[in-house]
């Protein structure tokens, strides 16, 4: 029955994308846009499949996973430490309220004049604005997780001996995964906005090459709007991949099979 239901909800997601791409390419073809500006599918179809077979969308798209990755475990890191901080000493936790009530408002974008003074025009410049943009979503995350754990798992953790961090990782930590994953979820998407507009925004990180971002902002520069596109459409293309085969299969070993989700 679940099995069924899946397949029929990828059916209908697929069928979406399809009935999208037919009206654009009707759109395309009926001739009201230039097609300088607005391509067909078709030929994004093809600038996409010849960045794939010359290697240059792989490697944009290698370079631009590498940043948001490196960025997102340190980020990840931090957000686990100011939240378990936060939840163990009142000091703490009014320090992260307000340091997330300063930093979270701030786009991470416009931090970039500052990273450049500080790290200079390279990847720890992207990989810094990345930090700032995911950790403070990841500590509101943990945060309302941490507050969500009943007081009954904790009772019970605390009558086997655990306290302090042991409760922390043993108790708090696994009950409150469904606002992990969330979270982790929200900083995924905006590390990728993050990446791509600081390449735009300064170019490549080493001067000479770069990720998406870089690519996407050179095509616009050399009017390749279906190179734009195409590179488009590999961010789309990893973002889904990434959903539907790690955040859902994820979901379906831990919360959903722990009975913590439907």
């Amino acid at each position: 029955m679940a099995a069924n239901k899946r397949r029929g909800a990828f059916g209908q997601k697929v069928l979406f994308v399809l009935l999208l791409m037919a009206a654009w390419e009707l759109v395309a073809r009926l001739g009201y846009f230039n097609p300088a500006v607005f391509p067909s599918v078709t030929s994004i179809g093809q600038a996409f499949v010849e960045g794939i077979a010359n290697g240059l969308l792989i490697a944009k798209t290698a370079y631009s996973l590498y940043l948001i990755l490196k960025g997102l475990v340190i980020a990840l890191l931090l957000a686990v430490i100011l939240s378990s901080l936060a939840t163990m000493s009142a000091l703490a936790e009014n320090l992260v309220e307000v340091l997330n009530s300063m930093l979270h408002p701030l786009p991470g974008i416009a931090l970039l004049p500052v990273a450049i003074l500080w790290f200079g025009i390279g990847e720890v410049s992207i990989i810094f604005i990345v930090i700032h943009s995911v950790l403070w979503p990841m500590v509101v995350s943990l945060g309302i997780g941490f507050r969500s754990v009943l007081p009954v798992y904790l009772d019970v953790g605390k009558n086997i001996g655990l306290n302090g961090w042991g409760l922390l990782g043993g108790v708090m930590l696994p009950a409150s995964l469904p606002f992990f994953l969330s979270g982790v979820k929200i900083a995924w998407a905006r590390s990728w906005r993050s990446v791509i507009a600081a390449e735009m925004v300064f170019g490549a990180a080493s001067g000479t090459a770069g990720g998406l971002g870089w690519h996407i902002y050179m095509t616009r520069y050399l009017f390749d709007i279906s190179g734009t596109f195409a590179a488009l459409l590999a961010i789309i293309i990893v973002g889904i991949s990434i959903e539907e085969l790690v955040f859902k299969n994820i979901e379906k070993l831990t919360v959903v099979r722990w009975g913590m989700s439907n």
